[in-house]
């Protein structure tokens, strides 16, 4: 008998709960919504780009190698899942990029999701790589190119609110001399890297209250360490993990039905960045300031 009575109560008690406290939030779904991943025709971007047009998402494939883009849209295409357009640009000239995000901007109104993970390395380079306006090659293609992109598509992503923003960083961090961003100082250069991952952390932190009163949802984060991916390889540092480990570790947050705006995410939660500096107010302000300088971009308002 009282085995019955507490079955019962047990009963009444999952009737009058909330329905939240039944079952946890489900996955976002990206069908039918529109995504943009940068640096998409190869590792981690590609796998990110096929698994959101497997959600049916329409992915805006970018690259600098019309044949590889291609490649992936036909992949989508041929699924019969999702749907996808390639667009080029090469992210070391910020021209470029600029009208990349004026391209992009005309063409979608709504934009649902950015991922901003285009992204290069140089770490045992014997000197500093430059662009075409003599600007530190790393902090170009790693930060200001999704610094611009961020600000120029906010309305878009406004459009399309509630949006998110993924900013592919890293746990590697060199703090900022704001003295000599652009590495000019002798062996200064061997900083590029971590110094352009820790500008990507402080963005988001700077920008995305901001953004969140828009109903943009920016955050940054560690997707693996070191995988298998054609960039690993090139710098000749043995790979650690997978790109498939890194596609479902972002593609988790990506879907999460909730993130904590601003955040640093490694191993699917918020932690504290790697550096100090990402912490501290008068940087990331100055770092904001250096941005709109060099990409003729403001914060948006």
């Amino acid at each position: 008998m009282r085995i019955l009575l507490a079955a019962f109560a047990l009963s009444v008690l999952l009737a009058v709960a909330p329905a939240h406290a039944q079952t946890p939030a489900a996955p976002l779904s990206y069908a039918g919504k529109t995504v943009l991943v940068t640096g998409s025709t190869d590792g981690l971007g590609r796998e990110l780009a096929l698994a959101l047009a497997a959600d049916g998402a329409h992915v805006i494939v970018h690259g600098r190698n019309a044949e590889r883009g291609q490649a992936v849209v036909d992949e989508i295409t041929g699924s019969g899942k999702g749907s996808a357009r390639f667009i080029a640009a090469d992210f070391s000239s910020l021209q470029a990029v600029r009208d990349f995000a004026d391209t992009i901007a005309s063409d979608y109104p709504r934009l649902d999701l950015l991922v901003n993970n285009a992204g290069i390395a140089f770490l045992k380079a014997p000197q500093r790589s430059a662009n075409e306006d003599g600007y530190e090659l790393q902090f170009v293609v790693n930060y200001l190119a999704g610094w611009i992109l961020a600000n120029r598509l906010l309305p878009n992503l406004e459009a399309a609110a509630p949006s998110r923003i993924v900013n592919v960083a890293s746990i590697s961090a060199n703090s900022i001399d704001f003295d000599d961003v652009m590495l000019d100082r002798p062996d200064a250069h061997h900083r590029g890297y971590g110094q352009s991952k820790l500008a990507q952390v402080m963005m988001t932190i700077e920008l995305a209250p901001a953004f969140a009163e828009r109903g943009v949802t920016m955050i940054s984060l560690h997707p693996a360490t070191l995988m298998d991916t054609t960039m690993v390889k090139g710098i000749g540092v043995p790979a650690r993990t997978t790109v498939a480990e890194g596609r479902d570790h972002v593609m988790g947050l990506i879907t999460a039905p909730s993130l904590q705006p601003g955040a640093f995410y490694v191993d699917g939660r918020p932690v504290a960045p790697f550096d100090e500096q990402a912490g501290d107010e008068e940087a990331r302000v100055r770092l904001v300031a250096v941005s709109i300088v060099l990409t003729d971009v403001p914060a948006a308002p």
